[in-house]
């Protein structure tokens, strides 16, 4: 992997990941524009203790533009894009309308892929090797600024989830405190720590679900699930066999073999629902919406979360889609969204079985 690291006209950060060693990154980019202008603010909630981050400023982001007019592909010619070169094999750069910012964090966007009409599912094993590297390095840096607790390297996918730019990309949120999500996982592992004398939860649920019948892929060194208590119609968590706490503690075989297993899941993903409710097998489905998130240790300080250490961690990826049956989409109503319990309308065991059944032949 070749780094190469630039800066955009108004003055953000943008880094170039190249396959080959002797790739040349010189290109300047050529749009008149200001220095970005943030309003980003983090507030604490005193009743929940959870954190929400107001950014007024995002209301004016670029909101599905034309193919033609995409700001994630290379530049061409005159049509000038938040990349100024006019290819590129995987690029980062400081999210022009960010939700944090300063001294509330940091966000980046993350282009997979030049290719604008592809998906992750669609890169080589190299490609998205190269991915892996660059979410790699950039939890990396990002953990060294003083502003940052927490990184989050996650994907949206597809219209239904929300997602205002139809090129393949990611994004990574650099947060100023632990998240809601990580904090309530460390205190049941303090808690399980403490009730059985040490064991690692994380650990148990891994012994648990390889015995059980929700295993939809194995390989070597990762493994993939749908959990026990899936809160999604289809929701699959990777994880490494050996527990690290973060993507920087993966070793080599492990980076070596995720391309190959995560492919697979993603392309299985894209099956789902072909030939459900009647449909022909392949007729055409639109791909399948989903969130791929990954799930690291915090950076920051743990004494909240007694007994418990970064190493006690265990990092995973957690990939699920929001549509439950071909054509028909899980909202989060009442009791989800005004009381956080959820209602899963597939079972998981049901799920996994769907999962292996679309394997790749």
């Amino acid at each position: 992997m070749k780094k190469t690291s630039t800066r955009l006209a108004d003055g953000r950060e943008l880094i170039y990941y190249d396959l080959r060693d002797d790739a040349v990154r010189d290109a300047v980019d050529r749009r008149p524009l200001e220095r970005t202008v943030t309003t980003s603010e983090v507030r604490r909630d005193p009743l929940l203790g959870d954190s929400v981050a107001i950014a007024s400023h995002r209301q004016g982001r670029t909101y599905h533009p034309p193919a033609d007019e995409c700001p994630l592909c290379p530049s061409q010619g005159e049509r000038l894009s938040e990349i100024p070169d006019s290819s590129y094999d995987v690029v980062v750069f400081e999210n022009r309308f960010p939700s944090l910012a300063g001294d509330s964090g940091r966000c980046e966007v993350v282009c997979f892929t030049s290719d604008h009409n592809a998906s992750f599912g669609d890169l080589t094993e190299e490609q998205a090797g190269l991915v892996l590297d660059a979410w790699t390095d950039r939890t990396s840096e990002l953990s060294h600024l003083p502003s940052v607790e927490q990184v989050f390297c996650f994907e949206n996918r597809g219209a239904e989830i929300g997602v205002t730019l139809g090129h393949p990309h990611g994004q990574i949120y650099a947060y100023p405190f632990t998240t809601p999500r990580t904090a309530l996982m460390l205190r049941s592992v303090a808690a399980h720590k403490e009730a059985t004398g040490g064991e690692n939860l994380f650990d148990a649920v891994l012994e648990q679900e390889l015995a059980d019948e929700r295993v939809v892929l194995e390989g070597e060194h990762w493994l993939a699930f749908v959990p026990y208590a899936a809160h999604w119609p289809y929701e699959v968590h990777l994880y490494p066999k050996r527990r690290v706490p973060d993507l920087l503690g993966l070793d080599e075989d492990a980076r070596t073999e995720f391309p190959k297993v995560y492919l697979e899941l993603l392309r299985r993903f894209d099956r789902i629902f072909d030939g459900q409710d009647g449909g022909k097998e392949g007729a055409g489905e639109p791909p399948t919406p989903y969130i791929a998130a990954w799930h690291q240790a915090p950076f920051g300080q743990l004494e909240e979360f007694e007994g418990v250490s970064r190493d006690d961690f265990a990092l995973h990826l957690e990939l699920f889609t929001i549509r439950r049956t071909s054509g028909k989409l899980k909202f989060l109503a009442g009791s989800e969204s005004g009381m956080n319990v959820f209602i899963n309308d597939v079972p998981p065991e049901r799920a996994a079985e769907r999962l292996r059944e679309v394997a790749s032949s």
